[in-house]
């Protein structure tokens, strides 16, 4: 066992309490979405409503009421595959979606319209906008990650890597931004400067997905090891591994408190760990590969999309279905 995992002595009280309370809401609800697969999730900043992006080349965005996902509205424009999009951090009503079309749209869900279409120079991958809300980053299949201005929608800055960017992000404090790599490196940079601060040696192969925690105390690396390291955001260290999945690691997200890890992959189950101990907490089950979860940002609601195929007519349609965990078993 590598030095870096730790090992516990039992349950911690957070732990036993939240099995306690997924005991009874382990309810998974499955909601039309799409007529292809789903590639992307994410809540708006008030948990009130929930996007999601498609090879279909459109958005949906749905409202959280009670116990469901009731469809708002859909978002069309794209002229390709929506690959991820990403909500305003603080504005509820704004999100924005990267497409294989070489272009990014910021959407309003108060007039259902897009407010801006900002043409890139490459098909688009992956999104974020950052913590201040001012700047939104995109990085395309060329490893070009361009940063769009959220008020002029005019590029502020392009940087080409000689390497293959995967999922990029900030750090909460909006002072770096960080890539994960093809060599399995995480790749630090000042910002707004985009000087190079660090290289870190992350994993022995792909480094694929990256997420901050919103406490600004860890953030989470996922690989195609298979393995998901807790990195300690000031120190720069690996605090702790987690071991569970057997697949590629593609998708990370953080519980609003900081205190679960959800890791998904190829394997039919989503792990959840608590962060402090990497004790596992539960694994939700799914039938087929999950592309992206998300956390609901007040409550212990995960949302998460996989490569479902609807099966009751056509074994090879994608289900194109959003999925809901958490929910009261007698709901």
């Amino acid at each position: 066992m590598a030095p870096w995992c730790s090992v516990s002595s039992g349950p911690s009280r957070y732990v036993l309490g939240m099995q306690e309370l997924f005991r009874g809401h382990s309810k998974t609800r499955e909601f039309p979405a799409h007529s292809a697969k789903v590639h992307s999730v994410a809540w708006s900043c008030d948990g009130r409503r929930l996007a999601s992006g498609s090879f279909d080349k459109t958005a949906s965005v749905f409202l959280l009421e009670k116990d469901r996902l009731v469809k708002e509205n859909n978002y069309r424009g794209h002229g390709d595959s929506v690959d991820q999009l990403c909500w305003h951090p603080s504005n509820p009503d704004l999100f924005v979606t990267a497409s294989g079309d070489k272009t990014i749209r910021i959407w309003d869900v108060r007039t259902t319209k897009c407010i801006a279409t900002v043409n890139t120079k490459g098909e688009n991958i992956n999104i974020c906008w950052s913590p201040d809300g001012q700047t939104i980053a995109v990085g395309n299949k060329d490893d070009v990650v361009t940063f769009i201005d959220a008020k002029t929608h005019r590029s502020k800055a392009e940087e080409q890597f000689k390497f293959e960017v995967n999922e990029i992000s900030w750090n909460n404090d909006n002072n770096m931004f960080f890539l994960t790599n093809g060599n399995g490196c995480i790749n630090i940079l000042s910002y707004p400067e985009l000087k190079p601060v660090q290289s870190i040696n992350a994993h022995p192969s792909n480094c694929i997905c990256i997420k901050f925690d919103p406490m600004g105390k860890y953030f989470a690396t996922g690989s195609a090891d298979a393995l998901v390291s807790l990195w300690d955001v000031d120190e720069l260290v690996c605090v702790r591994c987690f071991s569970r999945l057997d697949w590629p690691v593609r998708t990370l997200s953080f519980s609003h408190d900081g205190k679960m890890l959800a890791s998904a992959s190829e394997d039919h189950f989503i792990d959840i760990a608590e962060v402090e101990t990497g004790d596992k907490l539960w694994e939700v089950q799914c039938e087929s590969p999950t592309f992206t979860v998300a956390w609901h940002p007040k409550r212990p609601l995960l949302a998460f999309a996989c490569d479902d195929k609807d099966g009751k007519y056509d074994s090879s349609r994608e289900a194109g279905t959003v999925k809901l965990f958490g929910l009261p078993n007698d709901s």
